[in-house]
């Protein structure tokens, strides 16, 4: 499914408040720092992931210092890899980060 950009921001955006809002929460050493549109995640230990909209595309990114770069598309209700259908997004950062969204 095709995204507008109308509904792209309305998955997004509440996305990145969830998840920045669930990594807070469950870890008290996490620093979650949101700002248009790009969520920036310091975990001590584990290092930096950088979280963002990418508009033009419709994906949400993710840079993890653990498994590198990823981009993810809206399909079947959830955000898959646009490179590996087998990886959703928030299954991703619960198994690299250990908190689930």
């Amino acid at each position: 499914m095709s995204l507008d950009e109308s509904r792209f921001a309305s998955l997004a955006d509440p996305l990145l408040e969830r998840i920045g809002d669930a990594v807070e929460d469950a870890r008290e050493d996490a620093e979650a720092d949101l700002h248009a549109g790009i969520l920036t995640l310091t975990l001590p230990g584990i290092g930096q992931y950088v979280i963002n909209k990418h508009s033009p595309n419709r994906e949400i990114w993710l840079s993890s210092p653990k498994s590198g770069a990823h981009h993810f598309g809206w399909k079947d209700e959830s955000w898959i890899s646009t490179r590996d259908a087998t990886v959703e997004l928030l299954s991703l950062i619960k198994a690299e980060i250990g908190v689930a969204v």
